[in-house]
């Protein structure tokens, strides 16, 4: 049986290093030169940082994980997987609050939290371009979640207008305010401490909830130069992704709580949102929080990078005005040229890159493994796609 075990060890260790092998020979795709003897040039791909890989000693995390059944849980609702109990802790000291829960994904953290919040026919304010509303939709679809969306829009700051949310809930009557911090499809603009100090006392003011969708939770904080619990502070509870900047193959947490997550493990059942032994999930997240949170400064430092080559040097392409996190947007609305057709002609140069919301808008991603070199190579393909213009 010793042997056996042995065995089995080294096996799953091998195993585990042949996946690594094999992410890593596939990290890249690769444009092809129609001359012969010229070499492959690797594609820098940008199309988000949900491409971030896990490296060995993130996957080693795995063959040492304490396993049990997190759908058997105790009379605080906690399950006998001790790895996973351990990262819930740990995000929610992270980020302030008293529980967190463990989810397969972000759309079911922020699925799981608003329908845990809201019945069907109920009313919740949503940025008109938040992800929660256009991408992942579930809550809002008739036929399944059943809410109703009340859109605010984001000021000159691309931040919420708390006026407008005060009067919005005045009128619709609405108990729950969903955020985005940072916001994708601005270009991952934050809104920042004060703003979020106001909208709590608006919130405060109508009795109603607020729920942050921080998938990029710790690139806001990096870029607004404060921790995560800061931002937290101000809302009911928070999802944040281990899948994207910080770099673990899968996962999501939902915090908040004590109460709240112990009604939202209830909703998690009820959507089918609970693993068995899903520590094999939560020992790479707990890597990605012990080791990957500050190197996300260098995903804006490229970001940034990239920008400052572009900025004033393009004559049809527009430009957001700033970059406040790892995510830049291009505007094509004058270039003369569709998104999907930029893009095209983008790949054949080597930057791989894709549409984001309209024909009129392409975003590039910063992440764990682009380099500085990367973001340089990505800026001068653009000055060219846009001096072809």
């Amino acid at each position: 049986m010793v042997l056996l075990y042995h065995f089995w060890q080294y096996r799953a260790y091998f195993s585990v290093r042949y996946c690594l092998n094999f992410l890593n020979r596939n990290r890249q795709i690769f444009v092809y030169s129609n001359k012969r003897g010229q070499k492959k040039k690797p594609m820098i791909d940008l199309r988000s940082d949900t491409l971030t890989m896990p490296d060995l000693p993130m996957l080693e995390t795995i063959l040492q994980a304490k396993l049990g059944d997190d759908g058997r849980t105790d009379a605080k609702g906690r399950g006998e997987d001790a790895t996973i109990n351990h990262l819930e802790d740990m995000a929610a000291a992270l980020v302030g609050k008293e529980a967190a829960i463990l989810m397969p994904t972000g759309t079911f953290g922020n699925s799981t939290a608003i329908m845990t919040y809201c019945k069907a026919g109920d009313t919740v304010l949503v940025d008109e371009e938040q992800h929660i509303l256009l991408t992942e939709k579930f809550v809002f679809d008739p036929g399944f979640g059943r809410l109703t969306p009340v859109c605010y829009h984001q000021d000159s700051r691309h931040m919420p207008d708390p006026a407008e949310i005060d009067r919005l809930l005045t009128e619709t009557g609405a108990k729950l305010i969903c955020l985005e911090n940072s916001h994708n499809f601005s270009g991952g603009y934050c809104i920042d401490l004060a703003t979020m100090a106001e909208i709590r006392k608006v919130a405060d003011k109508h009795g109603a909830a607020i729920h942050l969708d921080g998938a990029r939770l710790f690139h806001a904080a990096a870029g607004l130069g404060v921790t995560a619990a800061e931002i937290c502070q101000y809302v009911d509870s928070v999802m944040f992704c281990v899948s994207k900047g910080l770099g673990a193959p899968v996962g999501s947490l939902l915090c908040g709580s004590w109460d709240f997550c112990g009604k939202a493990r209830g909703t998690r059942k009820l959507l089918g949102g609970v693993m068995r032994q899903g520590g094999v999930v939560a020992a790479p997240a707990i890597y990605a929080l012990e080791h990957n949170v500050e190197r996300l400064q260098e995903d804006i430092d490229n970001a940034r990078l990239a920008h400052s080559m572009l900025q004033g040097k393009l004559k049809k392409v527009g430009l957001q005005e700033e970059v406040q996190t790892n995510i830049l947007m291009l505007n094509l609305t004058n270039a003369g040229i569709l998104a999907g057709e930029f893009c095209a002609r983008a790949k054949e140069k080597g930057l791989f890159i894709r549409p984001v919301r309209n024909e009129y808008r392409a975003r590039l991603v910063f992440y764990k493994g682009i380099t500085r070199q990367d973001a340089v190579d990505a800026a001068n393909i653009i000055l060219a796609l846009d001096s072809e213009l």
